[in-house]
């Protein structure tokens, strides 16, 4: 489990097929205390380390992750910048939601505009996920926790402050981006029940 709040900035360094597709993702966290084994989110995707180095750590990227997230519409090219985040540990602070690290589908980046220094982006989901999405509601965006601002159809609203620009990789989102969704639990479990009502 994870939270949406992001603690580093990661670094495609390489990758490779081999039956799987492996990809070596460059961190500044302390990979001594980092185990075999360990789940991190990577771009919110919920990945195992089956390897580690001085600055490194590799996962291995089934074709069915490949497929549904968006490791398969960018590639995940070398330099490809990624937001990561530990997993959850019994009494750490839950300061975004709860996040499993299980991407639902591929939103995408449709308009951005500038108010004042956030920005506002608006994202197309995909249709089968649009009616989990709801005003004040949470998502997780790349594995970002952020608040849904307004919802119109397929197409919500996302404001992106200075800090969450600067401290996540949102500084670099552009238009036409491929985006992993996350929808919040809650939602998720409240439709299933309304299915059997």
């Amino acid at each position: 489990m994870f939270t949406g709040i992001i603690t580093d900035i990661g670094e495609v360094r390489e990758t490779e097929m081999r039956g799987d597709l492996r990809a070596r993702i460059g961190t500044s966290y302390k990979t001594s205390g980092i185990d075999i084994g360990a789940s991190i989110a990577c771009d919110g995707v919920c990945l195992t380390v089956i390897e580690l180095g001085g600055d490194w750590f590799d996962v291995e990227i089934s074709a069915e992750t490949v497929s549904k997230t968006n490791i398969g519409a960018n590639k995940w090219p070398v330099g490809h910048r990624l937001n990561l985040e530990r997993a959850l540990k019994v009494g750490d602070e839950l300061g975004g939601h709860i996040v499993s690290g299980h991407v639902d589908g591929v939103a995408e980046i449709i308009a951005m505009r500038d108010e004042g220094d956030s920005t506002r982006v608006t994202l197309r989901a995909p249709e089968a996920l649009a009616k989990f999405v709801a005003p004040k509601g949470s998502v997780a965006l790349n594995g970002t926790s952020l608040t849904v601002n307004e919802v119109n159809g397929v197409d919500f609203g996302i404001n992106f402050i200075p800090h969450t620009k600067t401290a996540t990789t949102w500084g670099d989102a552009k238009m036409g981006d491929a985006v992993n969704l996350e929808i919040d639990t809650l939602a998720r479990y409240v439709a299933r029940l309304q299915d059997w009502a």
